[in-house]
C-alpha cells in the first residue's frame, strides 16, 4: 500500500487534481440536490399552511359582513377571508371558528390578537411563525382594523354555493407538480456538471495507472495477485473519495447559498412559489455527498481497474499492449455512444417529460463517447510534409490520455451552445411576443369597483379604455384560467394568433372561445365552454387558457372590472396625480419588468454553464500537466533528429489548441440538436408552448474563442515545462527500456 500511495507523493499536483475534481462534481451536484430540497420543502410548509388556498372561493362586487353573516344564518358553510398587502408582506385575515385549520395559534388570534408572520415585522402584534415566506397571518377582526375595508372574499366551506355569487375553484396544481419542469433542468445540470467532474476523476486515475505501470508489473512479479493489487487500489480511491467528498459537500452548500435567491425569485416570478432565500443544512445531504462522490469515484476508476485485472502479469508495462487496449476500450465506447443515440432517437417517440430528459441524456452522453474515435477518424485525412504526419500521428496517440478532457470539454460546449440558443431564441420570441401583445399605452388597475368608475369618469374622451378582466375555472376536468376581451381594433390588429379559422373575431363575439397554447387543442375542437375558434401564443405561462368575449365571461362570472388598457396621450403621472391609489404602468415597465422574469429563469443555468466549462478548462489542465511527464518518449527521438525544445513546445501548445478546436467544431451540431430537444421536446413537454429556433452565430464564436482562452491557460505551464527540459533528461530516454 505504501508504495501505491509514493506515487502521490511524488505527484502533489495530479493528487490535487484528483481531489479537486472530485470535490467540485460532489460540490455541483450537492448544491443543486440542496437548492431542490429547500424549494421542495418550502412548498410542503405552504400546502399545510393555509386551508383556504385548496378550498373554492365565492367572489362578487362587494362582500359586507352583513352579507356574510346572512349566509351564515341560512345555513352556508362560508368562512371569511380579507387580504392585502401590509409591510412587504402578503397579510391574510381568517375567521378561526368557521375556517378549517391545519396550523397552530389560533386560541391567539381570539385572545391576544397577534399576527403570526414569516418575516420579521416592526409591530408589536408580531410573533414569528412558520410560514411561507412572505406571508403573514391573523385575526379577520385584526385585518379589518388594518385595511378598513369589506371582505375580500368567502371560502366555500362545503356544501353547494349560494346563489349570487361567483365561484373561484382552486387550480389544483401542486407546485412541487408545476415547478417539476424547473427542478428536473437543474437536476439535470447538476448531473452533467457531476459528469464533466468525473472526467477529471478518470483522467487523473486513469493517468496515474499509465504512469505506475512499471510498479504495477514489478508487484506483479513479486507475487502480488491480481485480486490483492486491484482492492489496494480501491481502498487508496476510497480515501480519495472521502476526502473530496467531504470538501465537496461543504462547497456545495455554500454553491447552493449563493445561488438560492436566484432561484427563489425565478420560482417566485415565474410559478407564483415562495421559496426561503435562506438554506438549512442537512445531515442527509452529507451522507449522499459522501456516497454519490464514492459511487462516483468507482464508477470514474472502473475501466482502469479492470483492465488492470484481465491482463496478464509483465503486459502493464508494455507501452504497446497497452495502446491496444486503449484503441479497444476507443472502439467499444464509440460503439456504446451509437447505441445511446439510437436510445436517444427511440425516446423521442415517448411522450412525457422524463423521456424528453433522457433524450437530452442520451444525446449527450453518446457524443462524449463517440468524440476520440471521431477526432482520430478526422485526424487520418490530415496530411502534409513529414513534420505534419508526425504530428497528426503524434496527437492520435494522446488521445487516449486526453480524451477524458476531452470529453469533458464537449459537454462543457454542446450545453452551453444548447442552453444559450434556447435562451437566445426565448428572449428574441418572447420580446417580440411582448411589443405585440402590449399594444395599449397605458395599463391601469385600481383597488375597487368604486375607484374604477370614477377612474373612468374622469378619463372620459381623453382615453379608449378597453376592460381586461380574469378569472379561475374548471373546463373538461381540468383547471383553466378564463379571460374576458373585448372586440376592440387593437387586439384585432395585435393578438397574437398562431392558428385561427377565418373571420375568428367574430366568431369570438358569436360565442366561441379562443384558446392558448397549453391547451393542447386546434381550431374546430369543441369544449365545454365551446368551439375553438383561434390557438394563440401565450408563453410563459403554464397555466391553460380560455377567451370569451366580454359579454359572455361578465354573464358567467360577474366580477368587478378593475383592469383596463388604455389607448391616450395622457403621460401616466397624470393619472397618478388624480388617483394616487390606481396602478398606473405603461407598456414599456411591464415588458422590462417581464424580461426580468424570465432573464432570472435562466440565471442559475447560466452560472452552472461557467461552471461546467471552467471545470472542463481544469479537466484539460489536469491531463496536459501530468502528460507531460510522459511526453518524453515520443519528442526525445523528434528533438534528437534536430528539432528544438521551443519549437517542440510550440508544436505541444498548437496541438492543445487544434485539439480545442475540433472539438468546438464537432460540439457545434450537438448542441443544436439539444437546443432542438430543449425547444421542442422537453419545453413543450414541461409547458405546453413551443418556441421558434433562432441561430446565433455570434454567441458560437465567442464560445469558439473561450475554449481556445481555456485550452491555451491549461497549456501555458506544461508546454513551459518542456521548453526549459534539460537536454539530459531528454537522453536518459535512450538509456532505459520503455
Amino acid at each position: 500500500m505504501n508504495a501505491l500511495l509514493s506515487h502521490w507523493r511524488r505527484h502533489p499536483v495530479q493528487a490535487l487534481m484528483l481531489v479537486l475534481g472530485l470535490a467540485l462534481a460532489t460540490a455541483l451536484w450537492t448544491g443543486v440536490q440542496a437548492i431542490n430540497a429547500e424549494a421542495r420543502a418550502s412548498y410542503d410548509r405552504a400546502a399545510s399552511t393555509l386551508a383556504q388556498d385548496r378550498l373554492p372561493r365565492l367572489v362578487a362586487p362587494r362582500i359586507t359582513l352583513a352579507d356574510y353573516v346572512a349566509l351564515r344564518r341560512a345555513g352556508w358553510q362560508v368562512s371569511p377571508v380579507i387580504e392585502g398587502d401590509w409591510q412587504s408582506l402578503r397579510l391574510v385575515g381568517i375567521e378561526p371558528l368557521t375556517m378549517p385549520s391545519e396550523g397552530e395559534g389560533s386560541p391567539d388570534f381570539l385572545t391576544d390578537g397577534v399576527i403570526l408572520s414569516s418575516e420579521p415585522v416592526d409591530d408589536p402584534r408580531v410573533r414569528a411563525a412558520d410560514l411561507p415566506p412572505g406571508l403573514a397571518l391573523t385575526d379577520i377582526g385584526v385585518a379589518a382594523g388594518i385595511f378598513g375595508q369589506d371582505i375580500s372574499y368567502l371560502v366555500l366551506v362545503s356544501g353547494a354555493a349560494p346563489p349570487g355569487y361567483s365561484v373561484i375553484r382552486p387550480t389544483g396544481a401542486d407546485l412541487s407538480q408545476l415547478t417539476e419542469s424547473f427542478h428536473l433542468n437543474l437536476t439535470a445540470f447538476g448531473w452533467l456538471a457531476f459528469g464533466v467532474g468525473l472526467f477529471i476523476v478518470h483522467s487523473a486515475v486513469g493517468l496515474a495507472f499509465e504512469q505506475r505501470r512499471a510498479m504495477f508489473r514489478t508487484l506483479r512479479a513479486l507475487g502480488v495477485s491480481a485480486r490483492r493489487l486491484a482492492a489496494m487500489l480501491l481502498a487508496e480511491l476510497l480515501i480519495f473519495a472521502l476526502v473530496a467528498g467531504a470538501a465537496g459537500v461543504g462547497l456545495g452548500w455554500l454553491i447552493a447559498a449563493a445561488l438560492l435567491p436566484d432561484v427563489a425569485a425565478t420560482l417566485r416570478g415565474l410559478y407564483g412559489a415562495d421559496v426561503g432565500g435562506t438554506l438549512n443544512l442537512r445531515a442527509e445531504w452529507w451522507l449522499v455527498g459522501l456516497a454519490i462522490a464514492v459511487l462516483g469515484t468507482l464508477v470514474a476508476a472502473g475501466q482502469s481497474v479492470w483492465r488492470l485485472w484481465r491482463m496478464p502479469p509483465l503486459a502493464p508495462a508494455q507501452p504497446r499492449a497497452w495502446a491496444r487496449e486503449s484503441a479497444r476500450a476507443m472502439r467499444m465506447q464509440a460503439l456504446a455512444g451509437f447505441g445511446l443515440w439510437l436510445a436517444a432517437a427511440l425516446l423521442l417517440l415517448v411522450p412525457g417529460l422524463w423521456a424528453g430528459f433522457g433524450v437530452l441524456a442520451g444525446l449527450l452522453l453518446g457524443g462524449a463517447l463517440i468524440l476520440p474515435f471521431a477526432l482520430a477518424l478526422v485526424m487520418r485525412h490530415f496530411g502534409g510534409g513529414a513534420v505534419a504526419q508526425w504530428f497528426w500521428a503524434d496527437t492520435r496517440q494522446q488521445l487516449p490520455g486526453l480524451s477524458l478532457a476531452l470529453m469533458a470539454l464537449l459537454l462543457a460546449l454542446a450545453a452551453n451552445i444548447g442552453v444559450g440558443t434556447m435562451v437566445g431564441s426565448f428572449r428574441t420570441t418572447f420580446t417580440a411576443w411582448l411589443d405585440q401583445r402590449l399594444a395599449a399605452d397605458l395599463y391601469v388597475e385600481a383597488a375597487d369597483a368604486e375607484t374604477s368608475a370614477r377612474l373612468l369618469d374622469w378619463l372620459g374622451d381623453r382615453a379608449t379604455a378597453l376592460p381586461m378582466i380574469q378569472t379561475e375555472d374548471t373546463l373538461d376536468g381540468r383547471p383553466v384560467e378564463v379571460v374576458g376581451m373585448v372586440d376592440a381594433a387593437l387586439f384585432r390588429r395585435a393578438w397574437p394568433l398562431l392558428q385561427a379559422v377565418p373571420d375568428a373575431w367574430d366568431r369570438l363575439a358569436a360565442g366561441e372561445v379562443f384558446v392558448n397554447e397549453q391547451m393542447g387543442l386546434s381550431p374546430g375542437d369543441v369544449t365545454g365552454m365551446g368551439t375553438v375558434a383561434g390557438v394563440y401564443a401565450d408563453y410563459g405561462n403554464p397555466m391553460p387558457q380560455v377567451i370569451l368575449s366580454m359579454d359572455r365571461h361578465r354573464a358567467a362570472y360577474p366580477l368587478p372590472i378593475l383592469r383596463h388598457a388604455l389607448i391616450t396621450d395622457l403621460p401616466a403621472s397624470a393619472i397618478r396625480e388624480a388617483f394616487p391609489t390606481v396602478a398606473v404602468q405603461n407598456q414599456a415597465a411591464i415588458r422590462e419588468a417581464s424580461v426580468q422574469v424570465f432573464e432570472r429563469t435562466f440565471a442559475v443555468t447560466g452560472a452552472l454553464n461557467v461552471l461546467t466549462l471552467g471545470v472542463a478548462a481544469l479537466a484539460i489542465f489536469a491531463s496536459l500537466l501530468t502528460l507531460s511527464a510522459l511526453r518524453l518518449p515520443q519528442l526525445a527521438p523528434v528533438w534528437a533528429a534536430g528539432m528544438t525544445r521551443g519549437r517542440l513546445a510550440g508544436l505541444e501548445f498548437l496541438r492543445t489548441l487544434a485539439l480545442a478546436a475540433l472539438v468546438w467544431v464537432l460540439a457545434l451540431p450537438m448542441g443544436l440538436a439539444l437546443a432542438w430537444v430543449l425547444l421542442a421536446v422537453v419545453n413543450v413537454e414541461a409547458f405546453g408552448w413551443r418556441l421558434p429556433m433562432r441561430l446565433f452565430p455570434g454567441d458560437w464564436l465567442r464560445l469558439g474563442g473561450l475554449s481556445l482562452i481555456a485550452a491555451a491557460l491549461a497549456a501555458a505551464l506544461p508546454v513551459r515545462r518542456l521548453a526549459r527540459v534539460r537536454p539530459a533528461e531528454l537522453l536518459k530516454v535512450f538509456a532505459h527500456e520503455r
